[in-house]
């Protein structure tokens, strides 16, 4: 059976991850070679984006300098790039992912597979949910997730990193590494699809407070605790709400390794920083420093506020509920270190 690959989304990370995968199927008989990637349509210099990937083969606004395969045809229309998918790659911030699901069921071929590069959860009025429950309970398909310490532009620049994908059924697992596998993206599987979406998610929100105290100049012993204490109340709040994450997760690169790269880089960290430094609002930083990407870590710090507080648990998250309250609630960053 011939595999086919659509990717979902074109920022900053899903244009690198284009560039692995588009060269990916080409090594392989049981994928076809075309990969679609839908854009969201806008003009650079009066000319449509979609036209500039397929003409230039280079995201010159999220991901300028890098070459895109010839393979990767950017496609404005979701349904049409979905079409004939085997396996589909949503690579958008969570908070499209509902929309896009509307459009995509009964509209994709009953033998689709998913994964997930999404890093966030669902916030209702129940409490929440995975993204790859959404995907998968939405679509009806079996959903994995990639997450890791992978900025999007050294993967691009194809420096060496490491990536984890969660599976469910371990066939997917081995399919969806072949498309991600590379001597300079190392991806190891493991059966653990809510441990990785849980630490690809959370991490963001830690970034926030290494940015507050990079901005605040505390210094490396200062962000060691912060990175200390978050992957602890990450573990933590995992294992509160699904016993069956596995420890070793942690130790993945979704878990500390990611945890670590998003607090020395990233653009919750610089975004953070900026905070500090200029006293802007994060709203106001994000326009100003994004080119348009969203940031991922203040949302997902209201959207945990949001379920901590409903259930009386910030006082059990001191770290994620001091974050929450300096970005929304005016709190002064230097209460990063006096809260927790």
């Amino acid at each position: 059976m011939t595999e086919r690959v659509a990717l979902i989304g074109s920022g900053n990370w899903g244009s690198a991850v284009a560039k692995i995968i588009g060269r990916n199927v080409r090594k392989f008989d049981h994928f076809d070679n075309k990969v679609k990637m839908w854009v969201f349509e806008e003009k650079v210099n009066g000319q449509n984006l979609t036209e500039i990937i397929n003409t230039k083969h280079e995201n010159v606004k999220y991901l300028p300098g890098i070459q895109l395969p010839s393979n990767i045809v950017a496609c404005p229309d979701l349904l049409e790039t979905c079409r004939d998918a085997t396996m589909l790659v949503f690579v958008v911030p969570h908070q499209f992912v509902t929309s896009i699901c509307k459009q995509l069921k009964g509209r994709i071929p009953a033998n689709c597979k998913a994964i997930s590069l999404i890093k966030g959860i669902d916030v209702n009025a129940d409490g929440f949910r995975l993204i790859t429950d959404m995907i998968q309970d939405s679509l009806g398909v079996p959903t994995c997730v990639l997450s890791g310490a992978n900025i999007a532009n050294e993967v691009a620049e194809e420096k060496f990193c490491e990536t984890t994908i969660g599976y469910r059924n371990r066939a997917d697992g081995e399919l969806f590494r072949e498309i991600f596998h590379t001597p300079t993206f190392r991806v190891n599987i493991v059966p653990d699809v809510v441990g990785v979406e849980l630490c690809g998610a959370l991490k963001n929100i830690v970034a926030i407070g290494g940015g507050l105290v990079d901005g605040l100049k505390l210094g490396d012993n200062t962000k060691a605790a912060i990175i200390r204490i978050g992957l602890y109340e990450m573990r933590k709040f995992s294992k509160m709400f699904y016993a069956d994450v596995k420890d070793e997760t942690f130790f993945e690169s979704c878990g500390v390794a990611d945890l670590i790269t998003t607090c020395a880089g990233g653009r919750n960290r610089k975004v953070a920083e900026a905070h500090v430094t200029t006293g802007k609002s994060f709203d106001q930083l994000e326009q100003e420093m994004l080119n348009g990407q969203k940031l991922q870590g203040t949302s997902t710090a209201q959207d945990m506020y949001n379920i901590l507080s409903k259930k009386g648990l910030c006082h059990e998250f001191p770290l994620m509920t001091t974050i929450y309250k300096i970005c929304y609630e005016g709190l002064p960053p230097i209460r990063i270190v006096e809260d927790i």
